[in-house]
């Protein structure tokens, strides 16, 4: 594996947690990767090593978003997006990289495209792996929704610990059976901590759990992917599970997401065979061939 290096940072007042791999001070494109809900930065690894194959001496940063991994958690109650849009904008001035080319992963790829809109001058190219927005949200739901999040406060959000490490690379295995016993046991490491105890817990913050009050509204976020100038990669899973998120039927969700994609004006699709919502992780050769593919990487 390609070896990386942690970098700590300030923003916005949170201790950031940065994944380096390669030289940032090679004269090659930068890539920043976002990872998704309830993931880490060092999901990118096995991407980042096939790229590395590939496309040799990149520089390749992920950051854990706040509240995931070795970053802080937020004082807040709960995490939206803005916040990410924001401490990605951060992150970017910290880097000194522009444009910048954002992969990003489920969740991440959702930011990378409403960031793309916002700031339409500051991106290069967007790698959209799996990220179609969420199930739009009517305002008649938002007593509803309200009501639900006040509730949860007062119970706050859970996760489970687990005995060892191998304990979290089967529960690993068990969501995702296409990955391998050695890439579980990598992943472990890094989506869990130990704890004094002894056992260990995932590297989260448990108010992710929580319902955010602010409804999802499809029309804000198509009107952000409306005003992206650069080139996007949208990249869908052959077996992709996602589409839950959209529609309970498969066909009509699937003609929905290619409806979302139209309101890109750069859109290339591409759908990565034997594979299913974590890509990078059962597919990563194939990724990092779409990413050198498209970016023109040499």
């Amino acid at each position: 594996m390609l070896a990386s290096r942690s970098e700590f940072l300030d923003v916005r007042g949170l201790r950031y947690h940065l994944r380096h791999w390669g030289d940032p001070h090679a004269e090659r494109l930068t890539l920043l990767m976002l990872h998704g809900w309830m993931d880490v930065s060092a999901s990118f690894q096995f991407v980042v090593d096939a790229l590395e194959a590939v496309a040799p001496g990149r520089h390749v940063v992920a950051p854990d978003w706040r509240g995931y991994g070795l970053t802080a958690r937020t004082p807040a109650d709960c995490y939206w997006f803005p916040d990410y849009l924001a401490d990605l904008e951060a992150i970017i001035d910290h880097l000194g990289v522009r444009p910048v080319v954002l992969v990003g992963h489920s969740m991440g790829g959702n930011v990378a495209l409403l960031y793309a809109g916002a700031r339409p001058q500051r991106v290069q190219a967007v790698i959209n792996l799996e990220g179609f927005g969420l199930r739009d949200q009517p305002s008649s739901r938002t007593p509803e929704r309200y009501a639900q999040w006040l509730d949860q406060l007062k119970t706050g959000g859970t996760l489970r610990d687990y005995a060892s490490a191998a304990e979290v690379a089967e529960r690993l295995k068990r969501n995702n059976p296409r990955l391998t016993d050695e890439r579980a046991a990598f992943l472990a490491q890094h989506w869990a901590q130990p704890r004094p105890d002894g056992r260990w817990v995932v590297a989260g913050d448990p108010a992710h759990r929580l319902v955010n009050p602010v409804l999802y509204r499809l029309d804000e976020t198509l009107a952000c992917w409306a005003r992206i100038e650069c080139p996007v990669l949208w990249v869908r899973a052959s077996d992709t599970d996602v589409l839950r998120h959209v529609d309970v039927d498969a066909a009509t969700a699937l003609a929905e997401t290619e409806r979302r994609r139209g309101y890109i004006r750069q859109a290339t699709s591409l759908v990565i065979d034997d594979a299913g919502h974590m890509l990078h992780h059962d597919q990563p050769q194939r990724v990092a061939e779409a990413i050198a593919d498209f970016l023109k990487l040499a």
